[in-house]
């Protein structure tokens, strides 16, 4: 199944809860006035798109209908899909380009971090890419324990220590490892505390320092997990990370959970930081490269 059908499969709560109203919005008048561009305002925060990003849409898209003198619905809703896919900004894929490279994938607790490493593995595995996992999340026993997990049954090693050891000196050993084994990927998972920032920034800044001095010249991605069933409470958590560490790229798990899709809009425009996946369901080829022109028509598909 290729990335349209997932995505179309993963977004169908949306779809029907919100944006089948939009099109059928769209459908039903002949003439675009400022009734239907209220209407359609709500009907995106509804979605989570957010009051200001919303706000933004539909002044973008009044100016570009008054503009290009476009009256009927249907048209009218094709500009709407061309603003949502500007809204996302250019596609991006992940910069994997020194052996070896570097993702850091951050994230609170819950969001589907550990899942989407495993997922990120198997997809680079596939790529005929040879991965070194990094347990750097030494909070909690169960993290260590679950991604070893999904290292044995994605095939990938992983380096460890213990429940409590220094996740700095965890890292140390994988870029070493990293080093030895000629891996072309170095994956490190992190903790995900939120409720200690100062802990969280000074924990991530002494990763960073690590891979810095063993990698000096590795390519780097920093992945922020975030969940989409949690709305807007999601964009609050990616303001932390984006003040902790630079973030590269925007992972957007759940989205087939979630009748609010549309928070991926909201994400984007308030952080302008990449979408570069998408989770769309629990199985190990869920994950999928964001492509924002796949993503606008799927909301809109008709046989949705």
């Amino acid at each position: 199944m290729g990335f349209f059908s997932k995505i179309k499969e993963g977004l169908k709560k949306t779809k029907q809860s919100v944006f089948g109203q939009v099109h059928e919005l769209f459908k039903n008048m002949r003439k675009v006035d400022e009734d239907l561009l209220e209407e359609l305002e709500e009907l995106l925060i509804m979605a989570d798109v957010g009051a200001t990003t919303s706000a933004q849409i539909i002044d973008r898209l009044r100016d570009e209908l008054k503009e290009r003198k476009i009256e009927g619905g249907d048209e009218a809703l094709e500009v709407l899909k061309e603003i949502l896919c500007d809204t996302m900004g250019e596609n991006t894929a992940l910069k994997l380009d020194t052996t070896p490279s570097v993702i850091l994938v951050i994230g609170v607790n819950g969001v589907g971090k550990t899942t989407t490493i495993a997922k990120l593995s198997a997809q680079l595995k596939a790529e005929g890419k040879k991965v070194v996992l990094a347990a750097a999340d030494t909070f909690r026993a169960g993290a260590i324990d679950q991604l070893q997990v999904w290292a044995d049954r994605v095939g990938v090693e992983m380096i460890k220590q213990g429940e409590g050891a220094d996740p700095a000196a965890v890292v140390f050993d994988a870029a070493n490892a990293a080093k030895k084994r000629n891996a072309d990927v170095l994956i490190v998972d992190t903790a995900g505390r939120l409720h200690n920032k100062k802990n969280l920034m000074d924990e991530l800044a002494k990763i960073n320092r690590v891979l810095s001095r063993e990698l000096p010249d590795a390519a780097r991605e920093n992945l922020l997990v975030i969940d989409a069933t949690t709305g807007q409470n999601a964009v609050n958590q990616a303001k932390e990370f984006k003040n902790a560490a630079a973030i590269t790229g925007l992972v957007l798990t759940k989205i087939d959970g979630t009748a609010k899709g549309g928070i991926i809009f909201s994400v984007k425009e308030e952080l302008d930081i990449p979408v570069k996946f998408v989770g769309v369901g629990e199985k190990i080829d869920d994950l999928q490269p964001f492509d924002r022109k796949d993503f606008v028509n799927a909301l809109f598909d008709k046989e949705n």
